[in-house]
């Protein structure tokens, strides 16, 4: 489990004003009130908003935002209040840990709604500040990761397919890409292993095949930029993910055997 000075120091390496006081706490506060409950696989509840909070500071986001990561399962599944959130971290804080209680509630609730897009809908309209979505993303993705502790497959693929149809979709609305494609990845995991296990194993392949030709590529890049006067020009890639590449391959009809695209 993250250890809390390890939090605090992940946040000062991009926010050195960060409320040293108030992160800590919250997260004294959230580690109480969870207590001993357990998560499905054994660990300590805790762990759940510890993780959440470190995953936010992935994309540097305030100190506010991380408190609420922290406490955002605490009126929701432990004796806290939103009134004892308040009187503990402010109005601010309150307002956000509302925001994203009503988000799980809904979420409970989502089952019955017949489509996708209108619950997306309904998240956007509930959350007032942004960070509302993103902390309910960054706890999303967390439980996507540790899916594989519910024993009930059916269960298991209910969440697949409605962080397929919800959250990445989401996740994509709002400019998170790299949360789109986490999301997609574990639920294509769950929901077609072969078809993935089979992407994964011709991806490998083609990565072997091919690390010259993109090292050469990026050579060729750098020569141009730096004729074009841009000698300092940092050239990236990413590999892509094999969600993506089999969404590309159903819509273009192609075989494992026509798949060469691996690379951006």
């Amino acid at each position: 489990m993250i250890k809390q000075q390890e939090l605090i120091e992940k946040i000062k390496s991009y926010d050195p004003n960060a409320d040293e006081d108030l992160i800590n706490r919250a997260y004294e506060f959230s580690m109480k009130a969870h207590g001993s409950q357990k998560r499905a696989s054994g660990d300590l509840y805790f762990s759940h908003p510890l993780e959440v909070a470190y995953k936010l500071t992935e994309y540097r986001l305030d100190t506010a935002s991380i408190v609420t990561a922290l406490l955002h399962d605490t009126v929701e599944d432990t004796d806290a209040t939103l009134d004892s959130i308040e009187a503990n971290f402010g109005k601010e804080i309150r307002a956000l840990v509302d925001g994203v209680t009503k988000l799980s509630r809904l979420e409970g609730k989502s089952e019955n709604l017949k489509q996708a897009e209108n619950f997306r809908k309904l998240l956007i309209a509930m959350s007032e500040d942004l960070r509302v979505l993103l902390v309910k993303l960054a706890d999303r993705l967390h439980n996507m990761e540790t899916l594989s502790h519910i024993k009930k497959p059916e269960k298991r693929q209910r969440i697949a397919r409605e962080t397929l149809e919800i959250y990445a979709a989401l996740a994509e609305r709002i400019g998170m890409r790299n949360i789109k494609e986490d999301l997609q990845d574990l639920a294509f995991a769950e929901l077609y292993p072969e078809a993935r296990e089979s992407i994964v194993t011709r991806m490998k392949f083609l990565r072997e095949q091919g690390a010259a030709e993109v090292e050469k590529t990026k050579q060729v890049l750098r020569e141009k930029l730096a004729e074009a006067g841009l000698p300092n020009a940092e050239i990236v890639g990413r590999e892509k993910k094999p969600f993506s590449i089999w969404k590309k391959m159903e819509s273009k009809k192609i075989s494992f055997e026509q798949l060469s695209d691996i690379v951006a």
